[in-house]
């Protein structure tokens, strides 16, 4: 990332931002789809995004992962697997939004961090640092005050950190690019879908022909809001350092949180504010941790390489799996956020 240009790490810093912010104000775009009822936008969605990503690929013809990923079984399950989650994640997503919990919805993106460092540590047994666990605790309390604040669990919320969660653990694995991996899971998608919609309009059901004209092609923007995010995304990601995109993340939620409270007008009883207080102290520790440990380890590699013997000091240029390196001391990727070539709700 050192070599970039002044204007590349600009550019990378605003499509970050127009990425996350496209993300933290989504909550404006669902209620626009109404009547229609959540699975219906849940199945256009699904449908339009294929058509947009489709359009996209080919017109940089980038197709040659395809042949790749129809011969490799395994990852073809993983992204099956994938498709499931995330299709649960916008459907509960959609569902919250428009029945008025954009506040909870807020929440499972606040609480991601914290389910995706759990779940390395229970499923991959990553070891955490002191800070980290800190972080976890601190985030477990928050979940038991708000289910307290709410008189039942915040299932939304768990429901969006823990579906999303998965997910990335599963675009790891399969390590497909952003555009690519929004086409394969959406290829997977579609014939469900398209059924659904199929049957909904057999039915009478269907709000695509029967609002008119400016409904039905809201409906079919489902898909540019769905890719364009994560086309400014992937521009980000090759631009600006994965820590930097740690801390932009958390601007999706914030603007979420902020329109459930300013725009659609949700109550904040004090126990919820206690709650989210107690979530945000979380992050920060988190963010603060993760921040500190970046800059050791940066020290550590800068003096590995200006050691006499090392690539560095000899005229040797250091590989890129040395540069790129996990630094010691248990360090789990969750730290830095998610990944970085992600889709989100």
């Amino acid at each position: 990332m050192t070599g970039k240009s002044a204007a590349e790490r600009r550019t990378g810093l605003l499509n970050g931002f127009a990425a996350y912010g496209m993300w933290g104000l989504v909550p404006l775009f669902w209620p626009l789809l109404k009547p229609a009822g959540a699975v219906e936008i849940l199945a256009h969605r699904m449908v339009w995004s294929l058509v947009f990503v489709a359009a996209a690929l080919l017109v940089i013809r980038r197709w040659a992962w395809a042949g790749e990923l129809l011969r490799q079984p395994r990852k073809l399950a993983l992204i099956t697997v994938a498709a499931a989650v995330i299709t649960v994640n916008w459907g509960v997503y959609i569902w919250s939004v428009n029945s008025g919990h954009v506040v909870e919805a807020s929440l499972g993106y606040f609480i991601n961090p914290l389910v995706t460092i759990a779940m390395g540590v229970l499923l991959l047994k990553e070891r955490l640092r002191p800070v980290q666990w800190a972080a976890v605790a601190v985030g477990a309390s928050a979940v038991l005050v708000l289910a307290v604040g709410y008189g039942r669990p915040p299932w939304i919320s768990l429901c969006l950190a823990f579906s999303f969660a998965v997910y990335g653990l599963v675009k790891k694995k399969v390590n497909l690019g952003g555009v690519e991996s929004l086409a394969a899971e959406t290829a997977i998608q579609f014939l469900p879908a398209l059924a659904y919609l199929l049957w909904l309009s057999a039915r009478g059901d269907s709000t695509f022909a029967t609002e008119g004209s400016g409904h039905a092609l809201l409906l079919a923007a489902t898909g540019i809001v769905t890719a364009f995010p994560l086309v400014c995304f992937g521009a980000a990601a090759i631009r600006v350092p994965l820590s930097t995109l740690g801390l932009l993340q958390y601007l999706a939620p914030v603007f979420q949180f902020l329109l459930g409270i300013l725009y659609f007008k949700e109550a904040m009883p004090p126990e919820r504010w206690a709650g989210f207080a107690l979530v945000w102290l979380a992050l920060t520790l988190l963010t603060w941790d993760a921040l500190r440990t970046a800059r050791r380890t940066a020290r550590a590699l800068a003096g590995r390489a200006g050691a006499p013997g090392t690539p560095a000091a000899t005229g040797t240029p250091v590989s890129a799996g040395t540069a790129g390196a996990a630094p010691p001391t248990g360090r789990t990727p969750a730290a830095y956020g998610t990944d970085p070539l992600e889709t989100r709700p």
